[in-house]
């Protein structure tokens, strides 16, 4: 299994930044397709922005243009920079790391992101 802790949540002012931060542990971090999910109250965890072993990246429609997500394999660590952030932004935001091959789908306990008007 892999651990995943997330950490750069917090309270921002609609149209400002944050920086979300995944640091892995355990698996082969460099092999697995890492992704960003996000959950509002009252709504399904939807899938935010992925970025695969390859670095190919996919995002959200809602998000494109504002936010991206980039991997650092040498420190084991998944970024999600967030710009122009909007209150609709408003959710938990997950880790994830998935790996059909090394057989695993681990998420992190999530951390909060709430964006005043």
């Amino acid at each position: 299994q892999v651990r995943l802790v997330e950490s750069g949540g917090g309270l921002v002012q609609a149209g400002g930044s944050l920086r979300l931060a995944c640091a892995a542990s355990g698996g082969i971090f460099s092999r697995n397709r890492m992704g960003w999910y996000r959950q509002a109250p009252g709504k399904q965890r939807e899938l935010a922005a992925a970025i695969t072993s390859g670095g190919v990246t996919e995002y959200a429609d809602s998000v494109v243009g504002r936010f991206t997500i980039s991997r650092d394999n040498a420190r084991n660590t998944v970024y999600l920079q967030m710009n122009n952030l909007k209150p609709e932004d408003t959710a938990v935001y997950y880790c994830n790391a998935y790996s059909i091959s090394l057989n695993y789908n681990s998420w992190g306990q999530g951390t909060q992101v709430t964006v005043s008007s």
